[in-house]
């Protein structure tokens, strides 16, 4: 019978590498998955989340039951999301406005990769998640745990260790603003706006945002075909809801391996620890 969760942290806590090495498997692909949409680049997320996860691990005894240990996973990686160096993107310093000049220019209305739809999925994933980043990063994790992954508040505000209306009101702001985007630009969001991923392929690839050897988002075949179903529905729903709609619509993304990684920098720090004892 496979444990629960509870059961393997138990057993993690009290030195048992296999449980421990479960444990990193069970949450990398939720921190991951935070860590890319604070800070867009894949490179950085995977950096970043090897970081959260050595320091879960290694702070497992402080676990003490009083929450979810996904509350505790996530409070450890907002923590160290909030004051982790600028990633490579948010060193560019990009606003709603400047985001909104570069989505008006370079339409095309035709070009060879119009009907590459891998190309395409590219295209809406980093432009989301772009959207994402003109939010300073107390609005941008708001809106990431209360709408993206549907946090309630009581667990939203647990996690950010800030009171429940504190949080609300963070979260309507980052809501309003990325509504307001949307609906202003996106033709995803607004089949009146002129923007359209595919128009911005061959701009895109022409400035090399789009790598058609190393794509940093797309891939999900399935995903990339059932797309303009989905969008049909995104469409019906309220303005409110499609914004939050469209990133719910991600492919899942690419989760790489941490356990061999975050393990041999255990062990390291062990013998670190071991030898200045």
């Amino acid at each position: 019978m496979k444990q629960t969760l509870p059961e393997t942290v138990q057993k993690a806590q009290s030195g048992d590498p296999a449980a421990l090495a479960e444990i990193v498997r069970d949450v990398q692909g939720r921190v991951y998955g935070v860590a890319l949409r604070m800070l867009w680049h894949p490179e950085d997320a995977e950096d970043v989340t090897q970081e959260i996860l050595l320091r879960v691990v290694t702070h497992l005894g402080g676990f003490r039951g009083d929450s979810k240990f996904e509350t505790w996973v996530y409070r450890i990686a907002v923590n160290h999301l909030l004051t982790w160096r600028k990633s490579r993107m948010e060193e560019q310093g990009l606003t709603f406005e400047a985001f909104g000049r570069d989505l008006e220019e370079g339409l095309a209305d035709h070009g060879e990769h119009l009907d590459n739809v891998i190309l395409s999925q590219e295209i809406r994933v980093g432009c989301t998640l772009g959207m994402l980043l003109c939010l300073d990063r107390a609005h941008r994790i708001a809106y990431i745990l209360g709408e993206i992954l549907e946090l309630n508040s009581n667990e939203a505000a647990s996690v950010l260790k800030v009171g429940r209306s504190a949080f609300r009101k963070r979260l309507e702001r980052a809501r309003s603003q990325i509504v307001a985007f949307m609906k202003a630009r996106c033709g995803l969001a607004n089949a009146e706006n002129p923007c359209r991923c595919r128009r911005r392929l061959p701009r895109a690839v022409e400035l090399h945002r789009v790598d058609r050897k190393h794509l940093l988002f797309a891939g999900e075949m399935q995903n990339a075909n059932t797309f303009p179903h989905v969008l049909t529905d995104i469409r019906r729903l309220e303005e409110a809801q499609r914004a939050v709609a469209l990133f719910r619509s991600h492919p899942e993304y690419a989760v790489p391996d941490f356990t061999a990684a975050v393990t041999a920098l255990l062990c390291a720090d062990r013998r670190a620890g071991h030898h200045s004892g």
